[in-house]
């Protein structure tokens, strides 16, 4: 018997260390809240991200090809990014304004300006992990 459990007992933690590696496990689809958190993830391109941030400034709108609800947050660590939020996939957050709190899920691209964070909703064909935004109670995906 102990020759065939160590096998599979290595082959899950060696799957299970890949996809933290990948970012971590998807987020549950229509979970009703994501559970905020202070610390302040290590910010590499190509990576699922979750924190929290504060709104520094609200954008309007970019129109241009698919829509994109704008902001800005500065996290715990003085970092800010560009929250660039599909609301032609995923509800617009309503009333947002500098000093909100929105904690986030998703994929970090760094550019000169400190970084954007985009599929913060879920991926209709299934390629990305799903994103999600939270403000005031509310999840937006």
């Amino acid at each position: 018997m102990k020759r065939t459990v160590l096998p599979i007992i290595v082959a899950l933690a060696a799957m299970y260390l890949y996809s933290l590696e990948q970012g971590g496990p998807a987020s549950t689809p229509g979970a009703a809240t994501h559970s905020a958190s202070t610390e302040v993830p290590a910010l590499v391109s190509g990576r699922q991200v979750e924190a929290t941030g504060t709104v520094v400034r609200v954008f309007s709108d970019d129109n241009d090809g698919s829509r994109h609800q704008r902001f800005i947050l500065e996290l715990a660590n003085g970092h800010t990014l560009l929250i660039a939020h599909n609301i032609d996939l995923a509800p617009r957050v309503p009333n947002l304004k500098s000093g909100d709190t929105v904690h986030f899920s998703g994929q970090y691209e760094d550019n000169d300006r400190g970084g954007v964070v985009h599929w913060t909703h879920h991926d209709p064909q299934q390629q990305h992990v799903s994103g999600w935004l939270q403000h005031n109670g509310n999840v937006y995906e």
